[in-house]
């Protein structure tokens, strides 16, 4: 098995304390349609996890809400006992409803029980990094995250959680996390059409604090996709390997968490996001962002 793998797109970088590879993988598409339920193959899901680690990959990211709780015991059967070089980030703050909705469950007794089902159903003692979600499923919202916040830097004290983040997160949320407690990274929505945090990410790269995408190859139009795909085409490659190398060139603290719940794509991802853009296949793809600002 690789450990700390520097054959991965972007090699490794600092997560708080942890080392991480630049290219991760997302849990959420284990779960089943809707991100609810069972996987439709459930020994192809464990397959996926064992070839996340066989690539040496070694920052998953999921959520005790995907499915509830899927995603993280298929990584506990998977995987456990883990790698010691593997390192499991989650979220908490929303949870699920009957219709498959994300309804916020941001109160401190929330959070805790949160905190709580994750340690349990991962099987860990204490959690690398925990991300608080904020906002709700059409992006941030300028709303107060000191209680929400505080309530995770207490279970941090308490030594169940060893770095914190933010995920939906505004500009100004992210600064006000920041007054309260060190973060180690930032988790919004970015991608080739959706630049909404440039600035946010250069200011994180000064503060050495790391930036994970997700999504991202939501939100093109078919203009823009149009755009990405003659890219694509040009370099004989997907237009998924594209956007993810256009990602890990945009910045250093950038990190990947693509998803897929398939073997094949999974090696694909990993091996394209290490396509190499030249200077016109970067203006192109720049051109796309300010096609859509």
């Amino acid at each position: 098995m690789n450990t700390l793998s520097t054959s991965l797109p972007g090699g490794t970088r600092p997560l708080g304390d942890l080392t991480v590879t630049r290219f991760g993988y997302g849990a959420m598409q284990l779960a089943g349609p809707g991100v609810m339920g069972p996987p439709a193959d459930r020994d192809g899901a464990l397959a996926v996890l064992r070839e996340v680690v066989e690539l040496g990959i070694t920052h998953i990211d999921t959520a005790d809400a995907y499915g509830p709780r899927v995603t993280n015991q298929l990584i506990r059967e998977a995987l456990h006992p883990y790698p010691e070089s593997l390192h499991i980030v989650t979220k908490v703050g929303a949870t699920r409803d009957q219709q498959g909705g994300w309804p916020p469950a941001r109160k401190p007794d929330d959070l805790r029980r949160a905190v709580h089902e994750n340690l349990e159903t991962l099987s860990l003692e204490v959690l690398d990094l925990v991300n608080l979600r904020l906002g709700n499923a059409q992006g941030p919202q300028p709303e107060p995250i000191a209680e929400a916040f505080e309530a995770l830097v207490e279970l941090q004290r308490q030594g169940l959680i060893r770095h914190l983040g933010v995920s939906n997160a505004t500009a100004d949320q992210v600064a006000e996390a920041q007054a309260i407690a060190p973060i180690a990274c930032v988790q919004n929505m970015y991608n080739l059409a959706y630049r909404a945090d440039d600035a946010l990410i250069d200011r994180l790269a000064e503060e050495g604090v790391a930036y994970v995408p997700f999504f991202p190859l939501g939100g093109f139009s078919p203009l823009q996709s149009s755009a990405l795909s003659a890219v694509a085409a040009r370099l004989d490659a997907t237009p998924m390997s594209v956007a993810l190398a256009w990602l890990l060139r945009r910045s250093p603290n950038i990190l990947l968490i693509p998803g897929t719940s398939s073997v094949a794509h999974l090696r694909e991802n990993a091996a394209g996001a290490g396509l190499t853009l030249t200077g016109e296949d970067l203006a192109e793809l720049d051109e796309i962002g300010h096609q859509r600002g």
